[in-house]
């Protein structure tokens, strides 16, 4: 007894050592993130858990909460959440003993016949020269357990929780992708619309100039050439107006698909036309350092480097001696009541200690090592792509809302010249080429205009987004979210 309790406290004391390098979280500066922005921007952070309803168009928050709730890439990100927490469950349950039971009834029944007597056991037919009948019970419980000597059990739960927590994130991360895409084809299903208004009022304005045009060479006062001139800019017009009416459609199907639902399921709540959404003016950006936070593919990217520096040490305890602890109790009764009476047991203890694998245990142990410097190069990359995704973002809002300011100005001188030209023009004080001069100025003003405030919208989006708006940071997503109903992740947990 006295080697059996000294040979569970060896290896419950060695069992507190881990083999491997322990993860530390690299800093800031670590991963070469500057101090402050190379571009102006607002170093004060916001709470950007829900920017969309900061457009203040209630149609846009609809969709967007739809989408969240039942896009179905956010069902497939949540099934892979869901097998990344099983995969937690298995890794757990390697650390802890494993128990299996028996038991058994055995009945012996002889038959007498000529002297001889013939036994049934089990199935087995034996003969004997002796009558008599008899049952007997047994009992057995086998356990066993794999001591965790050098920490290679818990640095697979090790690598497994970072690799559930990972993705947790990813699953932010596609929420993020899909709110942002649901916004950014509500803009541009907007903007599509405008642009339509324009090209109708433009097509309108084109048909009074055709027949004002007819109507003077009719009179004799010009040639035909400014009819056909008319005409063809009339026709060109018109010509715009199908292939707007296509992008519209693809917009506004595209929601809907995002939305887990129909292509045209979201034609009626689009019909209405209404203006492109504005937004705030100016977004609180906060610091670079705050994207290492704030960001969830930056964190899944983190989470990945614990993971990849946890598998390190798995594979280094394989270069170490192995333990492995086996029991077993039984017991055996001609009764049910004398089944415990007597309980015999055995104890085994087994080490065992690679002797040669001709490398094998130490390339494994290299390739981890080298996955891991690869998952720390993709953090870093990660980190620099936010910072990239938001330096840009902020010179594009500022680009767009510049633009918008410039446009509203050209738009206000295109439509007073052209009105100018229009009445000279019927006036006979000038010709028709420098109506349709003007003419297609206050198109092209105009659409740009459009163009400008879908510009600054987008980048608005954008900025939100590489900020990693649109979830909670201070809740890391392990929990299970919502399934959309009716989806096949939802039937599968439903039957599970």
């Amino acid at each position: 007894m006295k080697s059996r309790a000294l040979l569970l406290t060896m290896a419950l004391g060695v069992s507190g050592c881990a083999v491997g390098p322990s993860y530390a979280p690299k800093s800031a500066a670590d991963l070469g993130v500057p101090e402050a922005w190379s571009v102006q921007a607002s170093p004060t952070g916001e709470d950007l858990t829900r920017w969309w309803s900061r457009f203040d168009d209630p149609v846009l928050v609809q969709l967007v909460e739809q989408a969240a709730a039942g896009n179905l890439d956010l069902a497939q990100a949540v099934a892979r959440l869901r097998q990344a927490r099983e995969a937690l469950v298995i890794s757990r349950a390697s650390l802890l003993p494993s128990l299996s039971g028996s038991g058994s009834v055995n009945r012996t029944e002889t038959l007498r016949g000529g002297g001889t007597t013939v036994a049934l056991s089990n199935g087995t037919v034996t003969t004997t020269g002796s009558g008599g009948g008899s049952t007997s019970f047994s009992l057995g419980l086998d356990a066993s357990y794999q001591a965790d000597l050098f920490g290679g059990v818990r640095r697979s739960v090790e690598a497994s929780k970072a690799q559930y927590e990972a993705s947790g994130y990813d699953y932010a991360t596609t929420l993020l992708s899909v709110e942002s895409e649901v916004a950014r084809n509500y803009v541009l299903a907007r903007s599509y619309q405008a642009q339509l208004a324009n090209a109708q009022t433009s097509l309108k304005i084109q048909d009074e100039n055709l027949q004002i045009a007819r109507w003077r060479v009719q009179a004799g006062l010009v040639s035909s050439l400014d009819a056909e001139q008319a005409r063809a800019s009339r026709a060109e017009t018109a010509a715009a107006i199908p292939q707007i009416e296509q992008q519209y459609n693809a917009a506004v199907s595209r929601i809907g698909v995002l939305t887990g639902q129909a292509p045209g399921a979201l034609k009626p709540l689009l019909e209405k036309v209404e203006p492109i959404p504005a937004g705030p003016d100016t977004i609180g950006v906060g610091i670079p350092a705050n994207v290492l936070r704030q960001r969830p593919d930056v964190r899944a990217a983190e989470r990945t480097l614990a993971a990849a520096t946890a598998q390190i040490g798995v594979a280094k305890a394989e270069l170490f001696p192995a333990l492995a602890i086996t029991g077993s109790l039984n017991t055996n009764a001609a009764s049910f009541g004398n089944l415990f009476d007597t309980i015999t047991g055995s104890l085994f203890a087994g080490l065992s200690q690679a002797i040669f694998n001709g490398g094998k245990l130490n390339a494994q142990v290299r390739s981890y090592r080298a996955a891991a410097d690869a998952a720390l190069a993709a953090y870093r990359q990660s980190v620099l792509t936010a910072l990239e995704d938001i330096e840009n973002a902020v010179v594009a809002l500022d680009a767009a809302q510049r633009r918008e300011q410039e446009y509203a100005v050209a738009y206000d001188a295109a439509n007073n010249s052209a009105i100018l030209a229009r009445s000279q023009y019927r006036s006979g004080l000038t010709d028709f080429t420098t109506l349709n001069t003007q003419e297609a100025s206050l198109v092209s003003a105009r659409n740009g205009l459009v163009q400008a405030r879908a510009d600054k919208a987008s980048a608005l989006i954008a900025l939100y987004v590489a900020l990693g708006g649109g979830w909670d940071s201070e809740a890391p997503p392990t929990a299970l979210p919502a399934t959309p109903s009716g989806s096949p992740a939802a039937t599968n947990a439903e039957q599970g």
